[in-house]
């Protein structure tokens, strides 16, 4: 009598089609992306394309290490964004700023790693790694950032996400003075209306220029409680479903609609059977957070939950799906390394979500790029949501919400 087969060996058997010249993108993920961390990566480009991009999520992406300075901002995140699949998003500082060099027309280059840095000092080249540039470059784009915050409308207090956005606005002129197009990440989320957020604003250069004139007497000053509630309410309104595809705000994103169910993918692979599709939570909405690296940006990101419940004692349970990439260990204690199961603890991730959690231990310049060619082929646009233009309206709700939990 045969045995019965085990209800361990129900995944799908590796028989994987050679690879040939005319084998696509899509194809190698779902077909050849097998096991160990190749699997993560197909897994997190299903969970992105099948899950995160559904009308009823907002994505919210943090961004650590030098990616912009990798072209990364100009090769994946500006497409993702005009594609409507990045919703907001925090960073470093540095990212912001390195990303400013190619608004502005400056040139970074592919270098050799393997060159003395005592060489590239005298002969005035800047390293980060194997990128290259001109010691000019910090100067020139320093020089850029004082001469815009010397503005009347940068004499105030603000948040990081509205001097981003008015910042964005002098670097998009600059492009296009330049005849440039998509180069720049601050011009871009400035077009669309996507929040940008530092977590951590003096710890940069742009924070450093900020200091430097407020020597001279210049009023300019970031407000770290304002990205906290303003973030919070960003997640707040993501989950009571204020945010979605299907309407227009009269601009070119979806603000508030009930109907609509979005893109249907072109013959991705299937998820496996314990990452379900939820019928949707009773709240109406969803936050997803894409992850790349950790650090400060990530924490960020994810306190806004305990933010909303902890502090603020308003009814929430977490984010619905969380995406990592990584190259950090979780047994070290480092917030980079820990796990999605880790932040349940914390309430930053609904415990019911955690089979919608994929964490994937790689390189994020290897990573983004495969999982944005993934998505953009296999997913339809989305309407741009241009969050940064409903701050005040997700603050009032933040405000009313906490005001009634305040009175229990």
């Amino acid at each position: 009598m045969a045995r019965k087969q085990s209800k361990f060996l129900s995944g799908r058997r590796i028989d994987p089609k050679p690879i040939t010249g005319n084998t696509k993108l899509v194809d190698l993920v779902d077909n050849t992306f097998v096991a160990y961390n190749a699997a993560r990566l197909r897994e997190a480009c299903w969970l992105f394309t099948q899950k995160m991009l559904e009308p009823d999520v907002t994505v919210g992406v943090t961004l650590t290490g030098a990616l912009t300075p990798a072209g990364l901002g100009m090769s994946a995140l500006i497409p993702l964004i005009r594609a409507g699949f990045v919703d907001w998003i925090i960073s470093t500082g540095a990212n912001f700023y390195h990303d400013t060099h190619f608004g502005i027309g400056l040139a970074m280059h592919e270098g050799n790693a393997q060159t003395s840095d005592i060489v590239l000092r005298e002969a005035e080249v800047v390293r980060i790694y194997d990128i290259f540039f001109d010691y000019s470059v910090l100067l020139n784009t320093d020089e850029f950032f004082r001469r815009v915050i010397e503005a009347d409308e940068f004499q105030a207090t603000m948040s990081t996400a509205e001097f981003h956005y008015r910042a964005g606005r002098y670097v998009l002129e600059r492009e296009r003075k330049l005849g440039l197009k998509n180069k720049s990440l601050l011009a871009a989320a400035h077009e669309h209306a996507v929040p940008l957020y530092t977590s951590s604003p003096g710890d940069s250069s742009i924070g450093m220029n900020v200091a430097a004139k407020a020597l001279q007497g210049n009023k300019l000053a970031f407000d770290p409680s304002l990205d906290v509630n303003e973030t919070a309410a960003i997640v707040l309104a993501a989950k009571r479903g204020l945010i979605r595809d299907g309407a227009n705000d009269d601009r070119d994103g979806g603000i508030v609609s009930a109907s609509g169910r979005g893109a249907r993918l072109k013959g991705a692979g299937k998820m496996p059977a314990n990452r379900r599709q939820d019928a949707g939570a009773p709240s109406g909405g969803k936050s997803a957070i894409f992850i790349l690296g950790g650090g400060s940006p990530k924490n960020f990101a994810l306190q806004t939950e305990p933010q909303i419940q902890e502090v603020l004692g308003i009814d929430e349970r977490g984010h619905d799906y969380f995406l990592q990439i990584t190259d950090a260990r979780p047994d070290t204690g480092g917030l980079s390394g820990a796990t999605p199961g880790e932040a349940v603890s914390w309430g930053k991730v609904d415990p019911d979500r955690l089979p919608d959690a994929v964490v994937c231990y790689l390189d994020s310049t290897v990573a983004l790029p495969i999982i944005a060619a993934y998505a953009l082929a296999q997913h339809k646009p989305r309407k741009r949501r241009r969050l940064y233009d409903r701050r005040e309206d997700f603050m009032n709700l933040l405000r009313s919400e906490y005001e009634r939990s305040s009175r229990r």
